[in-house]
Formats: C-alpha cells, structure tokens, sequence
C-alpha cells in the first residue's frame, strides 16, 4: 500500500458519511492514502460499493456499509457493522448531505424537514454511533463535519440548507465541548464554490466560469480535492490540539464581499494591479 501515512492516520478507522461519490469519494481515498481504513457509508449501496471496491483495487483497506442516516436504526446498525468488520472508528466525517433549491415562501415543510434531518440531524446520529465507539474504546478520536460558507452567508432561493449548515457549525462547536474530556476533537470544514459533478453544469458557460473565478481571491474554483485535504489535515495528529475550529475552504471568498462595494477614491492601478487611494477617504465599516 502506498500513500502518505505521515499525517497519524496508520490503521486508524476512518467512517465517512456520504461515500458514494463527489466529494465523500474523494475524502475516503484522501484519508486511505495516509492509511486510514475506510468504512464508506451512503443510502446509495450501489454507488457506495463501486467507491469501495476502487479503493480495495489500489490496495487500500475499504469496506462499504449501506446506511440511511435519517435513521437512528440504519446509522446503529451501521456502528455495528464497522466495529464487527475493522474496529471502533477513529475518525468520522460527516458529510452526507441534501440540497433542495426552494424559496422560502413556497417551501414544503416535508422537503425542508428532509433538509433537516440529513444534514443536522444525520450529523448527530452518527456523532452519538461513533462518539461512544471513540470514548468506549479510549480513543482520542477526530470528528470532521463538512459545513458550507453558506452557513455563515445565506445562502437564498435553497430551502433550508443555509439554516442546516449554520445549525451544523454550533452542533460541532457543542461537540468540541462536551466530547473534550474524551480527547475526542470535533471541526468543520466549510467549502465555496466547488467543481464536482453535481455543479459542473454551472461552469459550462466560460462567461459564468469566468465571473465566478473572478469573485473568489485566489482566482480559482475549489476542488474536491481541496476539501479531501483540509479534512485530512483535521483527522490527523498534525491537528491534534485544535477542536471547535471552522476551517473554511474557500478561497478567501467569505472574506472578500467588501470589496464589490463601490469606495470612492479608491482605484485600480494599471501597473500592479493593486489598489490605491488619491486621496485621504475615511472607511465606513
């Protein structure tokens, strides 16, 4: 087996929520290359098992485990299943998740309860599984949960995704407290605007590409890859004293929106491309 192992992840059991694909697939052969065992979760048995199965191909150690975490039964049975086949989990991410595009006039309360009850309450069901399996077994383990800026920024015209996302960001903080005294560290990571297949419809206009790069700092679109890693930083020991962090994967995004506000005075220069003021101006924020 091959990969970087440098990062305190050898033989440690890594649970990741939302396995089958995108971003979830990414982190699972992410966190296999720095020797974890990964345990693929996902409602998409299908999905899931090919995931797996591509990691077992490069030699890595991968099961994959069928689990609706809207299910306290499912998520249970799920624990049960990992524990069984590789040991108590070392590190979970939680990042199953669901996106409806709605307004919020319009909202059915189902679709916004669905929202819900994947992304926050998934998140705590499997927190309770694999938080007992961590402190049971007297493991100072590592919980990472994938947040969105938007959980900071709403996020309009998405339903309840902005409010999960925020709601996720204190469940991690909670958890950083109360499960300290296990040694156990709980972070999230929250991504902007990512390529995966699920977005890369949006980028198929240059023109939209174009804008989009534009607004984030760093003049790129994030990666899956670039979440994979910052996850893989917060699982290992490299991380080992850093608990009800948020890490934002975002190009500087989030902190970039006073600069589309006009400021008189304030010009590009044609040199540096840099700013500069002519004139004194004082700052209204």
């Amino acid at each position: 087996m091959a990969g970087n192992v440098g990062l305190g992840l050898r033989g440690r059991v890594c649970v990741v929520t939302g396995a089958a694909g995108g971003i979830g697939s990414e982190i699972a052969l992410t966190l296999a290359r720095a020797g974890g065992r990964i345990a693929g979760l996902d409602i998409d048995r299908l999905g899931v098992s090919r995931a797996m199965a591509t990691l077992r191909e490069q030699g890595y150690t991968a099961i994959d485990v069928d689990c609706d975490v809207t299910s306290t039964q499912s998520v249970a049975a799920a624990a049960e299943t990992v524990a069984a086949e590789l040991g108590p989990s070392g590190v979970l991410v939680n990042n199953a998740a669901a996106l409806y595009a709605d307004a919020l006039l319009d909202i059915d309360v189902d679709r916004w309860q669905r929202v819900m009850d994947v992304n926050l309450n998934g998140y705590l069901r499997c927190a309770q599984a694999f938080g007992r399996q961590m402190a049971d077994a007297g493991i100072a383990g590592s919980m990472i949960h994938i947040g969105s800026v938007s959980g900071s920024l709403p996020q309009p015209y998405s339903g309840a995704y902005s409010v999960s996302k925020a709601a996720v960001r204190m469940l991690s903080n909670l958890l950083a407290i109360e499960l300290g005294e296990y040694g156990i560290r709980s972070n999230l990571v929250s991504p902007a605007l990512l390529r995966t297949q699920l977005t890369e419809g949006m980028y198929a206009d240059p023109a939209v590409l174009a804008q989009r790069e534009a607004a984030v700092p760093l003049g790129r679109i994030g990666t899956v890859a670039d979440v994979a890693d910052a996850v893989l930083f917060l699982a290992g020991d490299s991380a080992s004293y850093l608990s009800g962090q948020e890490l934002a994967v975002d190009g500087g995004l989030a902190q970039s929106w006073l600069r589309t506000i006009p400021r008189p005075g304030f010009e590009k220069s044609s040199s540096s491309g840099t700013r500069r003021q002519d004139q004194e101006s004082g700052s209204d924020c």
